[in-house]
């Protein structure tokens, strides 16, 4: 499809990438959003904790996190109220593995293509209920997977999906990684998930769970370091470069086979232009690309006296539009 003309602006003082990055995730704080949690115990042993809200409804909307977030994060509480609120839809927040605030059973945490996790939850839903139509909606790295569900799961499970839509998808691992790398603000940001996640690897090594000497957990100093020493080997991948090259939807998304809207900020500080795929955007009927001007990563603030985000509301447009 040709790209979509985005209609978001933000005022002047929020018209900057890292402000619309690190305003939202140290400051939002979304409050009244009644979670029911429920736990799913998976086939491997493992289990996911997901939260969700039943409003009765026919419709679901399942909301993926990024690295290192979880359902109590500013962007899932956010959309979550919104939709709930808004629409008559049931609302799913899932909590990748270890992201729930208790550790999982397994030597793997999670990944950007984490597909199968997704599509458990899915059917853990759908065995509740019988749903018409179930939305996908993903960030940053829980972008990245939704794109790639979008794209690659099998036709019976796709069947079920209406819509996909995506905010600041890192759609190309290894360009984004490197990009964190290369700035002093970049590397801020990175050691700020870095920080959890060297913990939570080792908590899993006093556990007994993760195999690996915990001198070399806490010298993992980037994104590289910790992915070839622990997502990358534990998850079934060679070494960092080919988890990156596996899981970068970017790779798979002229594959997409539902109404897909990936939403990319121009000044986001977590992508690169390989994150934007307009060549594929123009060839793929399923694939709606919308460029904004500003948002930073997983921010589009705007002035709204419910502390709306202007995210929220192109989501609900966008699972209207579609159904």
């Amino acid at each position: 499809m040709p790209i979509v003309e985005s209609a978001y602006s933000a005022p002047a003082f929020m018209a900057n990438g890292h402000f619309q990055t690190i305003y939202p995730y140290f400051f939002r704080k979304v409050k009244e959003v009644e979670f029911t949690r429920e736990r799913i115990e998976l086939e491997d042993g493992d289990f996911i904790d997901i939260d969700y809200i039943d409003n009765q409804a026919k419709s679901l909307v399942v909301l993926s996190h990024g690295l290192e977030g979880s359902s109590n994060t500013g962007y899932i509480r956010g959309m979550a109220k919104f939709l709930s609120e808004s629409t008559n839809v049931d609302v799913l927040a899932w909590n990748m593995r270890s992201c729930s605030g208790e550790i999982n059973r397994k030597d793997h945490f999670y990944h950007a293509a984490s597909c199968d996790d997704l599509s458990e939850v899915i059917k853990h839903m759908k065995n509740k209920k019988s749903y018409d139509h179930v939305h996908l909606v993903g960030f940053s790295l829980g972008g990245n997977l939704t794109a790639f569900y979008a794209s690659t799961v099998e036709e019976q499970k796709l069947s079920e999906i209406s819509s996909a839509t995506v905010f600041s998808g890192t759609l190309h691992l290894a360009s984004s990684i490197d990009k964190l790398k290369d700035s002093q603000i970049g590397n801020f940001y990175s050691e700020s998930f870095l920080v959890t996640m060297r913990k939570k690897a080792m908590e899993k090594q006093k556990l007994g769970i993760l195999d690996i000497d915990p001198e070399q957990i806490k010298n993992c100093k980037d994104f590289y370091d910790f992915d070839d020493l622990i997502t990358a080997p534990t998850s079934g991948f060679k070494n960092a470069k080919h988890y990156y090259e596996e899981a970068s939807a970017i790779n798979v998304l002229h594959k997409v086979k539902v109404p897909t809207l990936l939403i990319q900020s121009k000044d986001d500080p977590f992508l690169t232009k390989e994150c934007f795929p307009i060549r594929k955007a123009y060839r793929n009927k399923n694939l709606f690309l919308e460029m904004t001007p500003t948002g930073g990563h997983v921010g589009f603030m705007t002035l709204d006296k419910k502390l709306m985000f202007w995210g929220e509301e192109r989501t609900l447009q966008f699972i209207t539009e579609v159904v």
